[in-house]
């Protein structure tokens, strides 16, 4: 079933949207939900009595909070193509739910994943807190998984779009598989890449933005044979540029 010019308008406008929405509450960050609260006593080292005053500054449920609406804010843009998909795929009565499933799936994994990312922040800033080396770390680390075969097999894994059933139970149960599928797909490729802004003391949003960039990038690529090998994935820089150029045609 071919989607409408309309209704793809209105996906990747509600999507874009509800991210920007997303991004400005990261930017003014309330509560400090993004990053770690530190004082004299928590930066002491490795100690009980560091980490309770941790813990005590930076609740477990407001860091989920931040790590939740960072993913959104950072993933949803990701999505707009696979959300098109399960609209074309779905009866029209079953198209808003079955999208919103996806989502779910796709977030829970990401939640999931977010109470190892939290256990290794706290541990981060307990040991090293207030440095730059743990995010210089991951950074290296991302370096090297952005290249490597294994990340490539889950960057193909997020093209796998299988035809959904159409009825019923079985078209719900298909899209939150798929949106399981798509958050295993992204938390394999972009780990590495997620955890390095929640490490640096101190430019999360300017780190969160070129993450963004380069996760968009690659999920725009085709997919390729699982392999080592430099691919600077620059699709997304290119259409950028024809549509700059076109806009600025006479």
């Amino acid at each position: 079933m071919k989607l409408s010019p309309n209704y793809r308008s209105t996906i990747n406008f509600s999507i874009i949207g509800i991210s920007l929405l997303f991004w400005i509450v990261l930017i003014f960050n309330p509560g400090q939900i993004l990053g770690m609260k530190h004082c004299h006593v928590s930066t002491s080292g490795l100690s009980m009595v560091s980490f309770q005053m941790l813990l005590e500054m930076n609740p477990i449920t407001a860091q989920l909070l931040g790590w939740g609406l960072m993913v959104i804010a950072m993933m949803l843009p990701k999505l707009i193509m696979p959300i098109q998909f399960i609209y074309s795929q779905s009866l029209k009565r079953y198209r808003f739910f079955n999208a919103l499933l996806f989502v779910l799936g796709y977030t829970a994994i990401w939640i999931v994943v977010g109470f190892v990312m939290i256990g290794i922040i706290f541990f981060t800033n307990l040991w090293m807190p207030m440095s730059l080396m743990p995010a210089l770390l991951v950074v290296n680390i991302a370096i090297v998984w952005q290249y490597s075969p294994i990340k490539q097999r889950f960057l193909n894994l997020g093209h796998d779009h299988r035809v959904l059933s159409v009825f019923g139970l079985k078209s719900m149960q298909d899209s939150l598989s798929m949106g399981f599928t798509h958050g295993i797909s992204c938390v394999g490729a972009g780990w590495a890449l997620m955890l390095f802004p929640m490490l640096l003391p101190y430019g999360h949003n300017l780190a969160m933005i070129i993450v963004t960039f380069i996760m968009i990038a690659e999920h725009l690529e085709h997919p390729r044979v699982p392999e080592w090998g430099f691919n600077p994935r620059l699709k997304l820089i290119k259409m950028i540029i024809a549509q700059t150029k076109i806009k600025l045609l006479p």
